[in-house]
């Protein structure tokens, strides 16, 4: 008997655990769930944490309750001034009306698939009716200052682009045109919409490389250029400092060795005005010794002062 009561027990105990299985479900803090009956959903969606019931026939279908995050593939754009580039978006979203939701796309993996669509062509369509500078730029306020060297490579003047939108007035025009649709047809709110990378493509890509290094390279040139006529100034001052240099050394050496001259000069005088038959004997031998007999040939007569001493040596 009392074999038979455990057995019973047992039974009734499965039975209540298979059958709660089927009548009772949790809904976590990060869910809502959609109940639904042969397909068709009852009711409102049920948002509550906690344990809830059903019937056993009914089925519960659980719908994310935080915000989901959409990323978009890095898609091929023309700007309006037929700029090739990349532009690669992001999007936060969440589920605010469940049961539309649940009815229009059923599940996350629907949703994405539409999100997909609707955000690609939004964003496609409004970046080919702005410039690729309204695309980058944050705001269409001017730059405060312009450095020439560090200019947009593309070589886009300020006062040559009438600039109507920025980049926060596009996206938010961007996000009001999805927000809306995806409300409205799928209950589902769009936070924002933000560009995460615009790049040029990549052919693109290689000819603004290119055309920088070429940039660069003019600057460089610049530069040396530059670098050169300071060398040149740089030199040519120091060369004429050189000269004037040289020149005053010139004129002191001329000013010492026409004082030494002048001292000279007068040396010699005061010499010959002291002894002047000496002075001249003195000079007449300075000549004689000058004199080299294989260098210089003299035809003089023997009167001749130069042989004075000479001649009354020999007598």
């Amino acid at each position: 008997m009392k074999r038979n009561l455990a057995i019973l027990i047992a039974i009734i105990g499965l039975a209540l655990f298979l059958g709660g299985r089927f009548v009772f479900f949790t809904v976590s803090e990060m869910e809502q769930a959609i109940i639904t009956e042969f397909g068709q959903p009852l009711g409102t969606a049920i948002t509550k944490a906690g344990l809830h019931f059903k019937l056993p026939w009914r089925t519960a279908h659980f719908l994310p309750n935080r915000i989901l995050r959409w990323d978009g593939n890095p898609r091929e754009i023309v700007t309006k001034d037929k700029k090739y580039i990349f532009v690669d978006t992001t999007a936060r979203w969440r589920i605010v009306d469940p049961l539309k939701f649940f009815v229009s796309v059923r599940n996350e993996t629907g949703a994405y698939a539409r999100l997909d669509g609707i955000i690609d062509s939004v964003v496609r369509n409004n970046i080919t009716e702005h410039l690729l500078l309204e695309l980058v730029r944050t705001n269409k306020q001017p730059l405060s200052t312009v450095d020439d060297e560090a200019a947009d490579f593309e070589a886009v003047k300020e006062e040559e682009v009438a600039m109507t939108y920025g980049r926060d007035e596009i996206m938010a025009q961007v996000h009001k045109e999805i927000h809306d649709e995806t409300l409205k047809v799928f209950g589902i709110e769009v936070l924002d919409v933000k560009i995460k990378q615009v790049n040029y493509i990549e052919e693109v890509r290689k000819k603004v490389y290119e055309r920088m290094i070429s940039e660069r390279n003019r600057i460089a040139e610049k530069y040396r250029s530059e670098g050169q006529g300071e060398k040149a100034k740089i030199l040519g001052a120091m060369e004429k400092e050189l000269k004037r240099i040289d020149s005053e050394a010139y004129r002191k050496a001329k000013e010492i060795e026409g004082t030494a001259d002048a001292e000279s000069t007068k040396i010699y005088a005061e010499a010959f005005n002291r002894d002047p038959e000496f002075y001249a004997f003195y000079r007449t031998l300075q000549a004689y010794r000058s004199m080299q007999p294989h260098q210089i040939k003299l035809l003089m007569s023997s009167n001749n002062e130069l042989f004075r001493y000479l001649d009354k040596s020999s007598r």
